[in-house]
């Protein structure tokens, strides 16, 4: 069987936001499908155009899809790129009706007519699908068709994905089971194996590097998002709330960045409605920021980013986890538990309903949070399967394609539901368990495979029709 070698960045992967699969995949399709245009002379491009498939035609306004391709066809970075020049780029394209294709040739390109919404059709290899054509002026023409399969991943159509930058692990792991082989033959926690097979792609100095990346771009997220006040995008008037809630529990206590804020958020103490709400805070500011086409982190969807920084974030501010060893061991162990259930199972909403994305991230918090307060690697996969057995069947219904509501709440659940299962597995011994994380992870695919479609991110059931008529024109 062929072993898959995911990386802590494949897991945790910088980009805009609101959504991994709508937005983050089909921008990185775009720059790939810039590449093959350029074999064949840019310069000689007359036209291009997108079609949308599936879940990606069907809620694809609301997460940015069709603002995704159009600047990747740009060839700008979503890691890169400046989120407050996204509006202004998409209007002077919109009104000039003119592209600069991979920052090289300026094309006619007007977005109402040539990126194409196809609501009733599907390709069969995943819903997220998106084609791409482009026409020569000599007469040729070239297409390609990408899959975005959850978390930004993208696969191209044809593409044998079975030698495709992969590499041979030091331990390669598929599911847990291996996983606790290799940390019993080796005496090595669950972080250190990850940091060993990191070893594969680069040495440890630049893996902890761009570890600490990945922690300030969250951590940057959240401050963030807990003082920017007003209404999200999209129609839907949602009023954000981190910045109020970060307001009432500091108590107009001063501070004037973030070391000073973190000083203030400690010196409130640490009884549990306080700290609940904090968490809840974390988790509201991160994914605020990733509906309004913030700069977020993969963790390991879009549509889940707040709750592994939620997490981490509570052990930074309560748990004494505020050192870089820890922060690092703290996301090595989650992304490790992210590729257990990619591998197994999926990580796209469009597959997999919202199971595949809060459920997965909580998983992975709760692992990461236990192995950081001292657990054993069997409590640190009983926490991970306890996170998971409490989300599993939990469906995905964006009300009016945006990834608002229910969305940012849930990552709140998520969050809190990971530290209630690092508890309990902390405080139970893995003999008496009776699911494995393996058992969780085939259940939830299987619970997958059975979901209606309709509650598999097309906004075509559960709350996103059941609301007010008012709402459902946004």
């Amino acid at each position: 069987m062929k072993k898959e070698s995911i990386s802590v960045f494949d897991i945790f992967k910088i980009g805009v936001g609101p959504s991994s699969s709508h937005t983050l995949g089909p921008w990185r399709a775009a720059r790939r499908f810039v590449e093959t245009i350029r074999t064949h002379g840019i310069d000689n491009v007359r036209s291009v155009r997108v079609l949308l498939y599936g879940s990606l035609a069907k809620t694809g306004k609301g997460h940015g899809t069709d603002v995704a391709v159009i600047l990747g066809l740009c060839d700008e970075d979503p890691v890169t790129f400046d989120v407050n020049q996204i509006t202004p780029r998409m209007n002077q394209i919109a009104n000039l009706k003119k592209m600069l294709l991979g920052k090289e040739k300026e094309i006619a390109f007007d977005p109402a007519v040539d990126v194409v919404f196809l609501m009733d059709e599907s390709l069969p290899l995943h819903p997220n699908a998106v084609t791409f054509l482009c026409s020569f002026n000599n007469g040729n023409e070239i297409a390609e068709t990408f899959y975005s399969i959850g978390g930004g991943f993208v696969i191209k159509e044809g593409e044998d994905t079975s030698i495709s930058d992969q590499v041979d692990l030091p331990f390669p792991i598929e599911r847990s089971d291996e996983l606790l082989h290799w940390c019993r033959k080796t005496g090595l926690s669950i972080s250190e194996v990850v940091m060993e097979n990191e070893h594969s792609w680069r040495d440890e100095a630049e893996t902890r590097a761009g570890v600490m990346k990945i922690w300030e771009v969250m951590r940057d997220c959240i401050y963030r998002g807990t003082h920017i006040t007003g209404q999200l995008p999209g129609g839907l008037n949602v009023t954000r709330r981190a910045a109020a809630l970060n307001k009432k529990l500091l108590k107009d206590k001063p501070y004037n960045n973030y070391e000073e804020w973190l000083a203030a958020i400690r010196s409130g103490g640490q009884h549990f409605q306080y700290t609940l709400d904090w968490v809840s805070c974390f988790a509201l500011a991160v994914n605020e920021e990733n509906a309004s086409f913030s700069r977020v982190v993969t963790a390991p969807t879009n549509g889940a980013a707040g709750v592994v920084p939620a997490v981490l974030h509570y052990y930074v501010a309560f748990c004494d986890g505020h050192h870089e060893d820890k922060i690092i061991q703290f996301l090595l162990t989650a992304s490790e538990i992210g590729s257990i259930f990619k591998k197994g199972a999926t990580l796209s909403a469009a597959m997999g309903g919202c199971q595949a994305e809060i459920g997965v991230s909580s998983s992975m918090a709760a692992a990461a949070l236990t192995e950081c307060l001292g657990g054993s690697v069997r409590q640190c996969l009983m926490a991970a399967e306890i996170a998971m057995e409490h989300h599993l069947g939990l469906t995905c219904d964006p009300v009016a394609g945006l990834v608002q509501v229910p969305c940012i709440e849930r990552n709140t659940m998520g969050a809190i539901k990971a530290i209630t299962a690092s508890q309990l597995a902390l405080q139970s011994n893995p003999d008496n368990a009776r699911v494995s994380l393996d058992a969780v992870v085939n259940t939830m695919w299987e619970t997958a495979l059975d979901m209606n479609h309709k509650y598999k991110e097309t906004a075509e059931g559960g709350l996103a029709t059941n609301i007010p008529q008012s709402l459902s024109e946004c």
